[in-house]
Parts: C-alpha cells; sequence; structure tokens
C-alpha cells in the first residue's frame, strides 16, 4: 500500500513589513483561495488523516480553514516548529516521524522549502515547467512509499499540482 502526502502552501500572506514575518496574517484573497481549494478536495472526496502545520499564523489560519471547510475538528491540527524557516532536511524528519497509520497526509508550510521538498521527491523530468511550482494556496498530491523515514530523491509520483487560480479557470470554462 503507499500513502499520499499533500503539500499545500499557506494562503496570500499580509506584506511583509519588517515586523515579525511569523505573525503575517491571510489576506481576504488568501482566505478565499485557501476556502476555495478546501471545497475542492472535499468535492473529490478527499480527506486527510492527518493535518500538520507550521506554526506561523499564516500556515495555521491555512490549516483552520481548509478543516474548517472540511469538517474537520481543529484540535486535529498538528503544529511542528521544524516546517517554518528550517529547510528541507527538516521538513524529512517531520515526515519521518509521522505515524505509519496515517494514509493521508497534509501538511501546511512555506516556500521554499515546500518547493525544495517537491523537487526533490518527484523526478524534475515530471514536473510542470513554469516559473513558480507552488504559488500561494497550491495544493500537491504526492503517492510516496510506504515507509517515510528514508525517502530518497525521485520516489514520489505526481498526482497533481491544483492552485485556485486553475479552480477559478475551471470554473469559468463549465459556465460557458
Amino acid at each position: 500500500m503507499s500513502r499520499e502526502l499533500w503539500l499545500l502552501r499557506h494562503g496570500k500572506a499580509e506584506r511583509y513589513d519588517g515586523n515579525e514575518d511569523y505573525d503575517r496574517r491571510l489576506k481576504k484573497r488568501g482566505k478565499r483561495d485557501v476556502a476555495r481549494m478546501g471545497a475542492w478536495l472535499q468535492e473529490q472526496g478527499l480527506l486527510p488523516d492527518a493535518v500538520i502545520s507550521s506554526p506561523a499564523i499564516r500556515a495555521i489560519m491555512t490549516a483552520k480553514k481548509v478543516c474548517d471547510v472540511l469538517e474537520i475538528d481543529r484540535e486535529h491540527i498538528l503544529m511542528d516548529k521544524r516546517l517554518y524557516d528550517e529547510g528541507m532536511v527538516r521538513v524529512k524528519s517531520v515526515l519521518a516521524d509521522c505515524p505509519a497509520t496515517s494514509s493521508r497526509v497534509l501538511l501546511v508550510s512555506h516556500n521554499p522549502e515546500l518547493e525544495d521538498l517537491l523537487t526533490y521527491l518527484v523526478n524534475p523530468t515530471h514536473l510542470p515547467e513554469t516559473e513558480k511550482l507552488l504559488p500561494t494556496a497550491a495544493l500537491v498530491r504526492l503517492v510516496l512509499p510506504d515507509d517515510w523515514t528514508q525517502l530518497e530523491k525521485g520516489c514520489a509520483e505526481l498526482l497533481c499540482i491544483t492552485s485556485p487560480k486553475s479552480l477559478a479557470e475551471e470554473s469559468e470554462e463549465s459556465i460557458e
């Protein structure tokens, strides 16, 4: 049996104004986009077994909003400081600590760590050629081997990268 890892970049946040980056909150657009991603997960019948978030305010707001849309109790969100500004190796250590019983894990975090992890786990030839792989509120679905303690380069299969913008384009196409 293989397991899925879902990478969700936090929604659009307030501009960094020299104050504490950690405390930046989601903007109105960020809240809307994150709710849209939660609704998409719900429409697809995708519910995570575990939700792990960076403790930064914008990431927690993102995780809470998605959980609200999916009707998952917010108390199930695990916060892990290794997901905030500590690099890809630390993010991999969070994955290594995930219980093997969690077959679908939603990880809410930041760039550049998420893009670094994505380009490590997926063979680069299987990634789309784009300027920015993970815009804000984008969600990546990956299939990984069962054992997350020894994730090797190129070991994941990319199922999809979905962004709020692509969902908006799909909605417009279905209206036409």
